[in-house]
């Protein structure tokens, strides 16, 4: 069993780990097939209530892996940038879900990485925490919802600044813009996350996930998904090219550390 999604349960609690640290937990296809699966797993689970998603670190999520991205670009096809819903039939990087989900983000989330945070419930950071849209950068099109997600979070213009120029925001600023809930010392990351996980767990649980539900038929923007899975459709299929990923590549990656 390869362990580059990791899964443990306790105490009503699924915590979920993206697991290639060398690699910054960059999404490779063997993650992109694990993820929902645990996902998956979890929600189906009597014993589970409540789900965290993190990261080993140094990162959270660097987004995909760009040397399979520059070779092959097999992992661009299971990340909704090509315009197709998820192997579940919906938009965006888990399965549908019931439970809530805690994205306790530990580093860096950029890229899919970034949208695999905006598609958690809420988010708690770490003080070493950085996020970043660099889909411009790389030269491929947001699939899992970042046009509709990122400005809900924190307003179209800032949102548009992000996604324009590549740049990163820190974790006090994402506090400050509301792109996160809380920042903690990196020590207390998962202790604090599991915490309000405790909390969640106190209530009753049918009404947790009907008003989790209700949220989502209220915030969903089924237009707006439908928008941006048409644009990165088109730009998969008409402009996008994986030697223009792989001559850049070292150059992301560059701009990123001094970032």
């Amino acid at each position: 069993m390869s362990d580059v999604v990791l899964y443990e349960v306790s105490e009503r609690i699924a915590t979920i780990t993206l697991n290639r640290p060398a690699a910054r937990n960059a999404l490779s296809s063997e993650v992109l097939r694990l993820l929902p699966q645990r996902m998956r797993e979890a929600d189906a689970s009597d014993d589970v209530d409540v789900v965290i998603l993190t990261g080993a670190d140094p990162a959270f999520c660097a987004g995909l892996d760009l040397k399979e991205l520059g070779s092959t670009g097999g992992n661009l096809g299971a990340t909704g940038a090509d315009g197709r819903p998820n192997r579940d039939g919906v938009r965006g990087p888990f399965p549908a879900m019931t439970k809530p989900v805690i994205g306790a983000v530990n580093g860096v989330a950029i890229t899919g990485g970034f949208e695999l945070a905006l598609n958690c419930d809420f988010l708690v950071a770490s003080e070493f925490a950085k996020f970043g849209d660099t889909h411009a950068r790389v030269g491929v099109m947001p699939g899992w919802g970042l046009t509709v997600l990122l400005p809900q979070a924190i307003g179209v213009r800032r949102a548009r600044e992000m996604s324009f120029t590549g740049n990163f925001m820190l974790a006090a600023e994402a506090l400050q813009f509301g792109l996160v809930n809380h920042v903690v010392a990196h020590i207390d990351l998962l202790p604090f996350a599991r915490q309000l996980a405790r909390d969640i767990i106190g209530n009753e649980q049918p009404g947790v996930r009907q008003i989790r539900a209700t949220y989502g038929e209220i915030t969903g923007d089924v237009p707006g998904w439908q928008i941006e899975a048409t644009n990165a459709s088109r730009w998969q299929r008409e402009i996008f090219n994986t030697e223009h990923v792989e001559a850049r590549r070292i150059a992301i990656q560059q701009r990123g550390r001094q970032q």
